[in-house]
């Protein structure tokens, strides 16, 4: 299908190939893991496939863009089946909509039963099922283990794609029952073009890949901000001033984000290598040892098991920003 980035392309025409029933992508983040296993859902469901992958076209390409295809069943948290337009069950929207509770952030065991419950149903269009689970990780241990004898031994013509950025967080028993494939990375060269063909400067590409460690769809999630581009330019030195306003209205974990790899930078400095995230004009001058650098980075590290409690958003980012400031400007 057009629109798809190339390093997608060439993964799915890869994947396309493959003949078990279930596989696991793998690899870090930005790499596309949630576009890919669609794409493969759509291949394996469409009723007129080519070489390249679905038709675009037929009755199921168009039940599965517009979220209805009854041989698709999508297993996420319920904030992600949200944010991408998939349909919640009747029973888990209701209990939402009365304010009994928020949308899980985790794949829930009742998700999984439900999954159990589609495997043993006739497939509706004849093209078999496939079952997509995104991210793999926010599976916790009972709904795991709930999914396990449905995963080995899937009924009739189900199959399974899972993706994950986290690997080593699934449980080994679900790995194994899985054909792992370990996504492939695009040359900067794509990362750059693609990012140029939807929107991006050449200058905010080049910055935007170098920020987020050349992962493009990383990259591409701070295109619709216009400011996005300057304000990373001028984080590392507004950290070093201690100063908040910059970064406002960055989300916690953005914000986390961008000083655990500043804080990489200045210690890959420190000891004679290249910046990765930031260029070396960007960075400030930074007396601190590493010994002051490494313990700031084991407290990032420690906090970021953490940044998702509902904080208050204002006295954490003056927190965040202030131990910046200090371990910046600590003498050696």
């Amino acid at each position: 299908m057009s629109g798809v980035a190339p390093w997608i392309a060439r993964n799915r025409a890869s994947l396309l190939a493959q003949r078990g029933h279930a596989l696991l992508l793998a690899g870090p983040s930005g790499l596309g893991h949630y576009d890919l296993a669609l794409e493969l859902a759509r291949a394996w469901l469409c009723e007129q496939p080519g070489p390249d992958g679905a038709c675009g076209q037929c009755g199921s390409c168009h039940a599965i863009d517009v979220r209805t295809h009854a041989d698709l069943c999508v297993l996420m948290p319920e904030t992600a089946m949200l944010e991408r337009g998939w349909p919640l069950p009747e029973k888990a929207q209701s209990d939402i909509d009365d304010k009994k509770r928020k949308p899980s952030q985790e794949i829930r065991v009742d998700a999984v039963r439900d999954v159990v419950e589609f495997g043993q149903r006739t497939d509706a269009r004849g093209q078999g099922k496939v079952v997509l689970v995104f991210p793999a990780e926010k599976m916790n241990g009972i709904a795991a283990n709930a999914l396990l004898k449905t995963l080995e031994e899937p009924p009739g013509s189900t199959r399974f794609v899972l993706a994950t950025e986290a690997a080593d967080q699934l449980l080994p028993t679900i790995r194994s029952r899985c054909q792992l494939c370990v996504l492939a990375w695009p040359t900067l060269t794509e990362s750059r073009d693609w990012l140029q063909q939807i929107g991006a400067d050449p200058v905010a590409a080049e910055l935007l890949l170098r920020v987020c460690g050349q992962r493009p769809q990383d990259a591409q999630a701070f295109l619709p901000d216009p400011k996005a581009a300057v304000e990373w330019r001028e984080f590392p030195r507004a950290m070093q001033r201690g100063d908040v306003t910059l970064v406002a209205q960055w989300p916690a974990r953005q914000l986390l984000d961008g000083i655990i790899k500043l804080c990489h930078d200045l210690q890959a400095v420190n000891v004679g290598a290249a910046p990765r995230f930031f260029s070396a004009q960007e960075l400030p001058q930074c007396k601190a040892g590493m010994g002051v650098l490494s313990r700031w980075g084991k407290a990032l590290l420690a906090a970021g098991r953490h940044i998702d409690h509902p904080y208050q958003q204002a006295l954490l980012h003056d927190s965040l920003v202030a131990d910046a400031q200090v371990a910046i400007n600590s003498p050696v």
